[in-house]
C-alpha cells in the first residue's frame, strides 16, 4: 500500500509569477480600457490603447520578475558560496553547528551528531543549505522561469478584456469589459487557490475586490478628463 500526500508548496515559484502576471494583465488592461472609454474616445483608439498596454505590460512584468528573482538567486548563490568556504575551512565546527540545529528541534545530542555526520557525508553543502540557511533545491529562485510565466500570464490575462472590447459596441464597452473582467478575475482567483490548495471562495473574492476598485478609480479619472475635453 502506497501513501502519498499531495503537497502544493513546490509550486510557489511559478504559481506566484503566473497568478501575479494574469491578475495584473486583467486588472491593468481592463482598467486602462475603462478609463479611456470613459473619456469618450473612439473604439479604435480604445483597442489601440489596450493593445499597447498589453505589450508594454507583458514586457514590464517579464523584465521585473527576471530582475527581482535574479537578485534573490544572487543572494542564494552568495550564501552557498560562503557556506562552502566555511565547510572547507571549519568542517568539524560546521558539523557541530548542524548538530546544534537538530538538538534545538528535539533530537538528543548523540543522535544529532549522528544525523549531522551522515548527512554531511552524503552532501554537506545541501544539508547546511537546507537546515542552516533555509535554501531547498526544489524551491530555489529561477529567474527565467519566473519571467516566462509572468510575461505569458500577463499576455493571456490582458487579452481577455481586449476581446471583450473587440466584440462590444462602443456604448457598452465599459459595462462589458467590467463585468467580463470581474468574472475572469473570480475564475483566476479560484483556479490559483485550487492549485495552491487554498479556499477558492477566498481567492476569488480577494482578487475581484481589488480589480473592481482599480476599474472604478480609472473610470472616475477617465470621466473627469472626458468632461474637461
Amino acid at each position: 500500500m502506497t501513501y502519498h500526500e499531495g503537497h502544493k508548496s513546490h509550486r510557489s515559484g511559478w504559481l506566484r509569477a503566473a497568478v501575479l502576471g494574469a491578475n495584473d494583465g486583467i486588472v491593468s488592461t481592463a482598467s486602462l480600457i475603462i478609463g479611456v472609454a470613459a473619456a469618450n474616445v473612439s473604439q479604435e483608439y480604445i483597442l489601440l490603447t489596450g493593445l499597447a498596454g498589453l505589450v508594454a505590460g507583458a514586457m514590464s512584468m517579464a523584465a521585473g520578475e527576471y530582475v527581482s528573482v535574479s537578485s534573490q538567486s544572487d543572494s542564494e548563490n552568495a550564501d552557498l558560496e560562503q557556506e562552502q568556504q566555511a565547510l572547507d575551512k571549519y568542517f568539524e565546527l560546521e558539523k557541530a553547528e548542524l548538530a546544534k540545529i537538530y538538538q534545538d528541534r528535539g533530537l538528543t545530542e548523540e543522535l544529532s551528531f549522528t544525523v549531522a555526520e551522515q548527512l554531511m557525508e552524503h552532501d554537506a553543502l545541501a544539508a547546511h543549505a537546507r537546515d542552516e540557511i533555509g535554501i531547498v533545491e526544489g524551491a530555489r529562485a529561477k529567474p527565467i522561469q519566473a519571467a516566462f510565466f509572468s510575461g505569458l500570464a500577463f499576455t493571456v490575462g490582458a487579452f481577455m478584456p481586449l476581446l471583450a472590447t473587440l466584440f462590444s459596441s462602443l456604448n457598452l464597452i465599459i459595462t462589458t469589459v467590467a463585468i467580463s473582467s470581474l468574472l475572469f478575475l473570480a475564475l483566476l482567483g479560484a483556479l490559483a487557490s485550487h492549485a495552491g490548495g487554498a479556499s477558492k471562495l477566498k481567492g476569488s473574492l480577494r482578487v475581484t475586490f481589488w480589480g473592481a476598485l482599480a476599474m472604478v478609480l480609472t473610470a472616475l479619472i477617465g470621466s473627469a478628463f472626458g468632461v474637461i475635453a
